[in-house]
């Protein structure tokens, strides 16, 4: 799907055994791409898209150091040289390009703004991107449909994440476009409008969402003690 209006390529692609969303944007002109959030069990799905669109992969990024499946920044860097992965300075991660807030990565016309939305973990960010024509934002796991990523690890604080979403998220047009690192539902964007409406979390008070985010009583994550580490040195496997 390329946007109306503008030369962006889009394609948003699913791993089902983390539920996790990678995304695709380039410029169909400069055949510059960047992939935000890839997996290493699907990285050769991913180089062939690249191959069959014509595009060249500049950046590999992610939103945070991820708990829950191996990031596949050093398999596509292995796959793709040339190209740079990206991630958070305040991740404490390995990666080519350690971003800020308020940082731009360009491709082509176009360029991702970095916002640090810190809460889930500390490097947590958010992708905005900067297109006149079309409001999209990359929230990896800040704020998710309806919901927002856990706070109970990796230095985690609810306070910090409702902070993080309320002023670097919903301070964003409200017909931005929200895509988020996974769903479980089935479900696969939302809006800034949608989420200040009807997200259960995000729509009480601060304390409220702290009572909730603090009594959830979720799993240890199970491929939290094989991917952390691997996503620490972006990407690499012992």
């Amino acid at each position: 799907m390329a946007t109306a209006g503008t030369s962006l390529v889009f394609r948003q692609l699913f791993e089902k055994e983390s539920s996790t969303y990678t995304y695709l944007l380039a410029d169909k002109d400069s055949k510059e791409a960047v992939l935000i959030d890839p997996v290493v069990d699907t990285v050769e799905r991913d180089a062939k898209l690249l191959s069959d669109l014509g595009l060249k992969l500049v950046y590999v990024m992610n939103t945070h150091c991820h708990a829950d499946h191996i990031t596949g920044t050093g398999k596509l860097k292995s796959l793709l040289p040339g190209c740079k992965s990206v991630i958070s300075k305040a991740s404490s991660a390995k990666a080519d390009i350690l971003v800020e807030d308020g940082q731009n990565i360009k491709f082509g016309k176009f360029a991702l703004e970095v916002r640090s939305t810190p809460g889930h973990t500390n490097g947590c960010v958010t992708y905005v991107l900067l297109d006149g024509s079309i409001h999209m934002a990359f929230t990896g796991d800040a704020l998710l449909i309806r919901g927002c990523g856990r706070t109970d690890f990796q230095e985690g604080s609810a306070a910090t994440l409702f902070e993080s979403v309320t002023g670097k998220i919903f301070s964003l047009p409200d017909d931005t476009l929200l895509f988020p690192a996974h769903d479980y539902k089935g479900q696969t964007v939302t809006t800034v409008a949608e989420e200040k409406q009807h997200n259960p979390r995000l729509t009480q008070t601060k304390e409220k969402f702290i009572d909730i985010m603090d009594n959830l009583g979720l799993a240890y994550p199970k491929q939290i003690d094989r991917a952390l580490p691997a996503n620490l040195k972006d990407g690499e496997q012992d």
